[in-house]
């Protein structure tokens, strides 16, 4: 076998030239070409691609079986399997598996022969042994997709069946293979298995417990894989087939199986329960569904409930959804599997969840009839029909009212219950109108009502109960009821197809509900009513009858909502409901009957509160109570009115919200303040323990300490005498002389040990009544806490709904309370959930709204206070996430004031001037309207501006005033002057101050409000203060010094940027000598720590000033070696360190010899070596009097900012200290040396030469990088080459 067969299949044009393919080649390129493509899109890694190839292929195929081109398909996919490409092996397998499916005359026998002989691992080589052991691989896998192994053809079973199946019966039931072929060959040669074994019964007395030990090991085989076995499910059809089931069932699976206490073999009685559901008719359903399987199913169900336990009720239902899916034009079997798994119950109560989305499968009759079974069963419950049964643990327990029937059946009937609300709840979309009526009737009728004489035209009244209906149970289906009716609600109040006459579900059921009041005779409530009650209810119905007269009002609907809720909760509280639902009916009345333009300040009576505060209680009342649906009434009928709000009626809402209030009631929780210091004691401990534990010995020493401090907590004082008085009169503790006394007697010590026990019993009583009274407090502080999340729901409805409203301001402060107090003691999950939702509100809804007031009226001189108030107290918080709320408040309030179009603020200017107390000019034009007093923000928050620089710890930010300046530009240009004076200030001040100029500078808003002349003026002025900051650069000693360096220097070039953007002409002059006199001592400071930002800075200043950086030499290098050194030494110190354009102009040298100063030698043509036009340019623009870091004596480079200094003029002493004798301008080189002789080396120039120099900055810059890098730069490598190679020409 050749290895480039093995390797890859040969290509069409290849399959041509061999000379090893088939002598039929030309013919196979005669029939189409587009055959021998086929091969090639198989291996295509698109699985589109491979596919569409496969499909043709086949095809292709079919249409000449017995030709040429099936030889050579097959050859040319067996060659397939082992080619190079690992992607291409699985497409050639798939191919050859689906050509071996289609093509099933094909024998498997010799297919797999020609991958054996092809791909022989004894004869490969040893490189090619990879793609063979691949090759067989997936030939194998091929012929095992195919699906031919499994089904053997007739002929071949019964040639290979002696051979395989012994005729021993024993044999036959010893292992599942065994008895799997025998089953197998049982359906496919039955004569030839007669013959060889004999008439076989499997089911026999003898053969089941031997079927009983084949199941067990199947059972314990797929113990991992966790599905039923092939053997299990074959034996339950041959028992169906043999009309056997019913023996199958009940000695093998039940007896046998089921008896054996081993948990492998009772899933596998599941699956094949939950497998035998399609298969069984309604007779064998019972028979399986009521049997000791799945009561055992029950059991397992209950007793797994821990996380690590393996649960099998998902699985179960998956079974039950197959068999509900897939028999839907079959409801009688539906029915009687879902009855039987809602039957099986522990003491009553069905393993099977309320909410059990299998249900979704059922077809409409079967739903009707489960529907109405679960209603017999709530009515007339039938325990004998349930499959009951008890835990270990109840059978163990001696509680006889655990197992009495009034228990089982409040069980079942509370299960019922919500599994009829679940049903409407799941299906809600697909079910019937009329179904979902009669649950709703059903649940409203014995929720709230009992029959007293049955009547035809009340359904629900002809239905007794077989056990009475305990109170218990009623609350049940009332809490059942009204989760239904939030369900109907909410989901199906807009659909008006999903009742008749376009009507809510309430509204039909308040129907439904008057309808039984009026049958006193027949239907009574649970809680009689009186007659102020009764007439409350018939107001109500008359309400909803004015209501509908404005069925075009967005309000009415929701009124009518309220009214509907608060009518169906007279059923359940009359008492409570009665006045609360009389003041909903004054307030709809006055609602809708006032003129629109009326003001909602005024009412008709001045003793009576206007209609809106009366609703604003009732509102706040229905919170209260712990039901979704109320709080989502709530916020529907708030949003509806809060545009007629009062003040009055906000600041009901607010009390509720006081922080105040709240901070007397948690003091209230906690009874000592001892108690409370310890109780946080103990909480810091042991939250330091969790942080910083390291082993469980320690986890226990705190957990020991704790309960220590708690009992030393409960212990006091009282108690402490009590025991001292008890201890004396037994003569416990003596005086001096309780030495000489005699020992306590017997009866003695008998009296105290019962005194103490006495006394200690008490005081455990007195404890745990302390501990009582405290858990019952925080529970109360937990509720008036969730009450006030469930309050700011109106408060997030008013900011989102009316955020144009004048009193969205009044809620600042106390929004602004509810975080400064929650930030403090935010500890509990429901204290975070509280502060999250108040910030969310504040931040989101309300300062960053889009919409505000602009109709101030005469709010604006209180405004301007509470503005000062908010900015004081933000300088005053602890913390900056706390004073960062106050001050966005403030801006909020900025806001408001300056798009406010209130014409008192211009009147009450004019009539301050006219009385001389303020000099402000009035504002006319587009200014006019606003309110903003200038001069009293300007002081307010120059004041904040002020400490905030000078505040050490100040919880002030930058951002804060960034935030200002961007939004008020105006007030940004009065406090700037703070900022430019602070400048030159202590080292604090001057760091803060330079930062938000810098910040500020740059902001268009703040460059609006000025004039070009004022602008260049106060440009010249923080000029001046930076250049005055500068005199000491350098000479930082310590930190915070350094950091004013940085930020003198930043805000220095932050001015270069806006001058040259604004092309602004400054004298930079004395700005220019003050930086050339610092770069002495900012040299000298050049390795201290955080230099390097600082010398960045500097040279960035300096550079828009005309002045290059100096190209600095690399510390510790070498000296250059001198004339006298050997040649040797000298290549030595030179090594790694030679110029760049020397190792340049070397390779580009003919003969690769060098002149006398270390430059290459000419050419033939004595001309220097040619340079590129890049380098030429920049050895044109060097000019020498910008060798040291001095400005040139031309023109600024181009691209500098037009800020005209002048000229600056290279001062003597830097000229003498940059420059040695030997470094001067215009000295002589040395004269270039013919090509082709070798002069003596002479001593290499200097660094630093001013004008020319051997290396130049980009050399330079290459060398220092790769001395950095510590590897050789790519001149260096071809320099060794070069050497490399003329060693070689030099070798003989």
């Amino acid at each position: 076998m050749g290895s480039r067969e093995l390797a890859e299949p040969l290509s069409p044009g290849e399959a041509t030239q061999s000379g090893a393919r088939p002598a039929d080649r030309h013919g196979l390129l005669k029939h189409s070409r587009e055959f021998l493509d086929f091969f090639w899109d198989i291996a295509k890694p698109e699985q589109e691609t491979r596919l569409a190839a496969t499909e043709k292929l086949l095809e292709y195929l079919r249409g000449r079986p017995k030709g040429s081109e099936m030889k050579y398909a097959l050859k040319r996919l067996i060659t397939g399997l082992g080619v190079a490409r690992e992607t291409a092996r699985p497409c050639y397998s798939l191919a050859l598996a689906q050509l071996l499916q289609s093509f099933e005359d094909l024998p498997l026998c010799s297919i797999l022969q020609q991958i054996q002989e092809q791909y022989d691992l004894c004869e490969v080589k040893k490189t090619m042994l990879r793609p063979a052991l691949f090759a067989n691989l997936f030939g194998v896998l091929a012929l095992f997709q195919s699906g031919r192994l499994v089904k053997v053809s007739v002929a071949t079973l019964q040639e290979i069946l002696p051979e395989v199946l012994k005729a021993d019966l024993n044999a036959i039931l010893s292992s599942p293979e065994q008895l799997e072929l025998f089953l197998l060959a049982q359906q496919k040669v039955p004569s030839k298995l007669k013959k060889l074994v004999g008439s076989v019964n499997l089911f026999s007395d003898e053969n089941v417990p031997r079927l009983v030990n084949v199941l067990k090991m199947a059972a314990a085989s797929v113990k991992k894989d966790r599905k039923l076995p092939a053997i299990a499910l074959d034996l339950l059809r041959l028992a169906l087939k043999e009309d056997k089931f019913p023996r199958f069932w009940k000695e093998v699976v039940e007896q046998g199986l089921l008896k054996m206490q081993f948990w492998p073999a009772s899933y596998l009685c599941f699956r094949l329960l939950g497998a035998a559901l399609p298969l069984l008719t309604k007779e064998q359903l019972q028979l399986v569904l009521r049997g000791d399987v799945i009561r055992h199913y029950g059991e397992h169900v209950c007793t797994a409930k821990l996380p690590k336990q393996f649960k099998f009720a998902p699985e179960m239902e998956d079974y039950v959804g197959t068999f509900l899916e897939g028999c839907q034009d079959d409801p009688e079997r539906q029915l009687a599997v879902l009855v039987a798994f809602s039957s099986v119950t522990n003491q009553g109560l069905p393993v099977a969840p309320t909410f059990w989305r299998v249900v979704r499968f059922l077809s409409p009759p079967a739903l009707r009839g489960y529907v109405a079974w679960l209603q017999d069963m709530f009515l007339q419950p039938d325990l004998d029909s349930l499959v009951d049964f008890s835990t270990n643990n109840q059978k163990k327990a001696q509680d006889a009212s655990l197992h009495v029937p009034e228990r089982a059946v409040f069980r079942l009937r509370k299960w019922i219950i919500f599994r009829l609300v679940s049903i409407v709840d799941s299906l809600h979309l697909e079910m019937e109108e009329a179904l979902t009526a009669q649950v709703a009737r059903f649940c409203l009728f014995h929720a709230f009502f009992v029959t007293k004489k049955p009547t035809s035209q009340i359904p629900e009244t002809k239905q007794p109960f077989s056990f009475p209906l305990e109170s218990q149970a009623r609350e049940a289906a009332s809490s059942a009821f009204f989760s239904l009716l939030q369900t109907l609600s909410t989901q199906l109040k807009q659909a008006t197809d999903q009742t008749r006459g376009g009507q809510p579900w309430t509204y039909h059921l308040v129907q439904f509900a008057d309808l039984l009041l009026n049958h006193s005779h027949n239907v009574t409530t649970v809680t009689p009513f009186s007659a102020q009650q009764r007439q409350a209810w018939d107001r109500m119905l008359q309400t909803l009858k004015e209501l509908e007269a404005h069925s075009s009002e967005a309000r009415a609907a929701a009124f009518q909502h309220l009214l509907l809720l608060v009518g169906i909760h007279l059923l359940k509280s009359p008492a409570e409901s009665c006045d609360l639902l009389g003041d909903i009916q004054t307030c709809i009345r006055k609602s809708l009957g006032e003129k629109p333009r009326r003001s909602r300040t005024k009412a008709i009576d001045p003793q009576e509160p206007p209609w809106v505060e009366v609703l604003v209680e009732i509102l706040l009342a229905l919170l209260a109570q712990p039901s979704h649906l109320m709080r989502q009434v709530a916020r529907s009928v708030f949003g509806h009115i809060c545009s007629q709000l009062t003040p009055r009626a906000l600041q009901l809402i607010l009390d509720v919200l006081n922080p105040e209030t709240s901070e007397d009631e948690d003091h209230v929780v906690v009874t000592d303040d001892s108690d409370e210091r310890r109780l946080k004691g103990a909480e810091d401990k042991s939250e330091d323990g969790e942080d910083n534990r390291s082993s469980e010995s320690e986890e226990e020493s705190e957990g020991e300490e704790s309960e220590e401090e708690e009992r030393d907590g409960d212990v006091d004082q009282g108690f402490r005498e009590q025991l001292m008085t008890v201890l004396q009169a037994g003569r416990a503790l003596g005086g001096e002389d309780s030495e000489d006394e005699e020992e306590l007697g017997d009866e003695a010590m008998m009296a105290l040990d019962q005194s103490l026990a006495s006394l200690f019993a008490e005081q455990k009583l007195r404890v745990q009544a302390r501990r009582d009274e405290k858990n019952k407090l925080q529970k109360e502080k937990a509720l008036r806490r969730d009450f006030q999340i469930r309050v700011l729901d109106l408060v997030e409805v008013l900011v989102t709904k009316q955020p144009e409203n004048a009193l969205v301001l009044e809620l600042l402060e106390p929004l602004l309370s509810i975080i400064r107090r929650s930030l403090r003691s935010s500890s509990s999950k429901q204290e975070q959930d509280f502060l999250h939702k108040t910030a969310r509100i504040f931040t989101h809804h309300l300062c960053r709204a889009r919409r505000y007031c602009h109709d101030l009226g005469e709010r604006a001189e209180a405004l301007h206070a509470q503005v000062e108030r908010l900015v004081q107290q933000a300088g005053r918080q602890p913390d900056s996430a706390t004073a960062l709320y106050h001050f966005n408040a403030s801006l909020y309030l900025l806001r408001v004031l300056k798009g406010s179009t209130a014409e008192g603020c211009v009147r009450e200017t004019r009539e301050k001037q006219k009385a001389g107390t303020d000099p402000s000019p009035v504002p006319t034009g587009p200014r006019a309207a606003s309110c903003l007093d200038l001069n009293l923000l300007t002081r307010v928050y120059s004041s904040a501006l002020s400490s905030f620089l000078t505040k050490r710890n100040s919880p002030l930010t930058v951002p804060m005033f960034l935030s200002l300046f961007s939004r008020h530009p105006v007030l940004c240009k009065r406090l700037l002057p703070i900022l430019v004076q602070h400048v030159t200030g202590p080292v604090r001040p001057r760091h803060q101050a330079c930062l938000l100029l810098q910040k500020a500078l740059s902001l268009r808003e703040v460059r609006s409000c000025f004039e070009d002349p004022e602008w260049k003026q106060l440009m010249g002025q923080v000029l001046a203060k930076v250049t005055e900051n500068l005199r000491v650069l350098g000479e930082a000693q310590t930190k915070a010094e350094h950091q004013q360096a940085l930020s003198s220097l930043e805000l220095l070039n932050a001015l270069f940027r806006t001058c040259k953007q604004e092309k602004l002409t400054l004298d930079l002059t004395v700005l220019l000598g003050v930086l050339q006199g610092q770069q002495q001592s900012l040299q000298q400071g050049a390795h201290s720590t955080g230099s390097s930002r600082l010398h960045d800075l500097y040279w960035q200043a300096m550079k828009t000033l005309g002045v290059q950086r100096p190209k600095l030499e690399k510390k510790g290098a070498k000296e250059v070696p001198s004339a006298t050194q050997s040649p040797i030494s000298k290549k030595r110190k030179k090594k790694g360190f030679l110029p760049e354009t020397k190792k340049r102009k070397k390779r580009k040298s003919e003969d690769g010899t060098l002149a006398e100063d270390g430059t290459p030698a000419a050419t033939g043509r004595s001309q220097p070596p040619s340079m590129g036009r890049k380098k030429r340019n920049r050895t044109k623009a060097k000019v020498p009097a910008q060798a040291n870091g001095m400005p040139a004596t031309k023109s600024p480079a181009p691209g500098t900012p037009t800020l005209s200094p002048s000229t600056a003029a290279k001062s003597p002493k830097l000229q003498k200290k940059s420059q040695k004798p030997s470094q001067v301008n215009g000295a002589p080189r040395p004269p270039v040396e013919p090509a082709g002789q070798k002069q003596p080396q002479k001593a290499l120039p200097e660094k630093g030469v001013v004008g020319k120099s051997p290396l130049s900055a980009p050399a330079r810059r290459k060398a220092r990088l790769s001395l950095v890098s510590r590897s050789p730069s790519l001149l260096q490598s071809g320099a060794k080459k070069k050497k490399a190679q003329l060693r070689k020409a030099g070798k003989p």
